[in-house]
């Protein structure tokens, strides 16, 4: 009777990287509330600061990682959690990985250079780059699909607009840096698979 109620039989544990990612997330946000934002303004958020601080590294990939409170993270997770799995299975957990990384770096330095006075956090880079990623890599042809160009003139067009008419603390550069990440790496690395 126990081997038949064991959750392997019922649930599926495929996508060990996106799995993985919201429990670290989750756990990050555990931490930020047991030090009242210490371990997050510590590890976990990107911002300027000299480049001997030796945490300064760390958090340009960690700050993904990162959340100002539970309805922020859920947000982030929720989207995660549906577009994750599918870019996992197709690309493979090491390659995923490596997207969430670069994602990270890339949204992370974008931030410190023209966005200098301010903090972020979060992983709506990740979320912005998978969006984006869905979109293209459903391409078989040479040709730029059109879900991507309509995906990329819908979120990113809404958060251009946002960035510019609207001062609500959300970095809208990472969401749009994020999607594009998302769209270079699908055109690219579904190019490479072909």
């Amino acid at each position: 009777l126990l081997r038949k109620l064991n959750p392997r039989n019922f649930i599926e544990f495929s996508s060990p990287v996106t799995l993985g990612f919201a429990l670290a997330s989750l756990l990050v946000l555990a931490l930020h509330r047991l030090t009242g934002g210490a371990s997050t303004r510590a590890l976990f958020a990107v911002y300027r600061s000299p480049l001997s601080d030796p945490l300064f590294y760390p958090r340009l990939l960690l700050h993904v990682l990162g959340h100002s409170g539970f309805s922020h993270y859920a947000a982030n997770m929720g989207l995660l959690l549906v577009l994750g799995p599918p870019a996992e299975k197709r690309f493979g957990s090491r390659a995923f990985l490596l997207f969430i990384a670069l994602t990270a770096l890339v949204t992370g330095a974008f931030h410190l250079l023209l966005s200098p006075q301010g903090m972020a956090l979060g992983a709506s880079g990740v979320v912005f780059m998978l969006i984006l990623l869905s979109a293209a890599s459903g391409r078989e042809t040479g040709k730029l699909p059109l879900t991507l160009l309509l995906v990329a003139a819908i979120y990113l067009g809404r958060e251009i607009a946002d960035g510019l008419f609207r001062k609500d603390g959300i970095s809208q550069l990472i969401h749009v840096i994020g999607g594009l990440c998302g769209a270079l790496i699908g055109l690219v690395y579904g190019r490479k698979r072909q």
